[in-house]
């Protein structure tokens, strides 16, 4: 376990060189993703995804394990590629995003799992439940944006959740109550001040 900490933290600092210890990172919401997927009718898999969403990764790369990940979700604009469907889901048989706006992760653990990947456990809140969820993480890769001219990471995450443990349960299991999350991110290195604060 101790050789794995050590090549991951290498891979950071490597492609990282200007790194301190810490670093925050701030999620590029135009070029991240948080989508899911669920059985629908026992026939087909409806997919569907939030355009709104903010959050920071805050990596420790001399301790992985004291790295933290927070992210919020608006519920209300989510995307289906139906409108009639959205407005379904926005209802209280669902996400009752009117009473409810707002969705959120809260990492509690980081632990490494292999070269570049990672196990983060955190807190799901949705419309005020709060379970805890299991994220398999990827870092697929960092670098200094050509364009932007900052430095900038990017993860894919993946877990599994019952809809029926916060509140979304309606039509199960007709439905299924199962659906897999599927999370692409891309982050921006946060300016000295922001870190500071």
């Amino acid at each position: 376990m101790k050789r794995i900490i050590v090549s991951i933290s290498t891979i950071i600092a490597l492609a990282l060189p200007a790194l301190a210890s810490a670093a925050l990172w701030n999620i590029d919401p135009d070029h991240s993703n948080v989508g899911f997927k669920v059985r629908h009718l026992m026939v087909s898999n409806v997919k569907g995804s939030f355009d709104k969403h903010a959050g920071t990764v805050d990596i420790n790369d001399k301790d992985i394990t004291k790295s933290k990940v927070e992210v919020t979700i608006d519920t209300t604009s989510v995307n289906s590629g139906t409108a009639a469907f959205d407005k379904h889901l926005q209802s209280a048989d669902f996400f009752d995003a009117a009473k409810f706006p707002m969705a959120s992760f809260k990492s509690t653990s980081v632990k490494p799992a292999g070269l570049n990947k990672f196990t983060v456990v955190g807190n799901l809140t949705i419309k005020d439940i709060s379970k805890p969820v299991t994220l398999a993480v990827t870092m697929n890769g960092a670098g200094k944006h050509p364009m932007a001219g900052k430095q900038a990471i990017g993860f894919t995450a993946t877990a599994s959740i019952k809809r029926s443990d916060f509140g979304v349960g309606a039509y199960a299991p007709t439905v299924s109550d199962e659906v897999h999350l599927r999370i692409t991110t891309e982050g921006m290195l946060a300016d000295a001040a922001t870190t500071a604060k």
